[in-house]
């Protein structure tokens, strides 16, 4: 295979429709509860905050998988040239309503096209836990090389064993996709496969409001 090339999930268009149909939920839930939005959630206000404050001076940013554009716009407001993509067309119309400041466009993580060493910082910020396992490693290394040496990638998701088969999101909205949960050890192994050095790691509690989860961030150092 084409390192530069990324295997296609089989249930890519499944995923898209699913998300799609919960957009209007999803901003809805993020308006009115705060779930989904960093500034209702110290710790992770924190490690976006240092995380734009090294990436910021570096280059552009990229948060793939950003949903209606909460965590794009949170770093534009901190002064970070951020642009975000995503799966779901319904989304991107929210994020661009939402953000008209910022740039987004549809997108898949798996087909970006990145040019190497263009990013100052790369996000997944609970966007790739559909990713097949095969398919999240070589996402991972697409976005290694796509970071300038003193780039970072930060990383959110759900920490367990296995996968989740899901039937319904968001207020009982029928969906088709799978959660792949992750340990945070294995996590880190896919991050240094790739190429890049962790730097930092903050794990959630599961009886947090978004269960267990894990924050990783890395860097590429050459």
């Amino acid at each position: 295979m084409d390192p530069s090339s990324v295997q296609q999930p089989a249930d890519l268009d499944l995923v898209r429709e699913s998300y799609d149909r919960v957009a209007d939920n999803y901003v809805d839930m993020v308006a009115t509860t705060g779930l989904g939005d960093i500034r209702a959630q110290p710790w992770l206000r924190a490690a976006m905050d240092v995380f734009a404050d090294v990436v910021g001076p570096v280059g552009p940013v990229l948060d793939v998988g950003c949903g209606p554009g909460t965590v794009t716009g949170y770093l534009a407001e901190r002064g970070v040239d951020g642009s975000g993509v995503d799966l779901s067309p319904r989304m991107i119309e929210h994020a661009r309503r939402l953000h008209p400041e910022c740039r987004f466009e549809v997108a898949s993580s798996t087909d970006l096209g990145l040019a190497d060493s263009s990013l100052g910082g790369v996000l997944g910020w609970w966007s790739l836990f559909n990713l097949p396992r095969d398919v999240l490693a070589q996402v991972l290394s697409s976005f290694a090389r796509a970071l300038i040496p003193g780039g970072q990638l930060i990383i959110g998701t759900h920490v367990g064993d296995g996968e989740v088969a899901r039937t319904e999101c968001y207020g009982g909205i029928p969906v088709t996709w799978t959660t792949y949960r992750w340990q945070p050890e294995q996590l880190t192994t896919l991050v240094v496969q790739a190429g890049l050095r962790p730097v930092a790691e903050l794990r959630l509690p599961a009886d947090g409001p978004i269960g267990p989860g894990v924050v990783q961030v890395a860097r590429r150092e050459s």
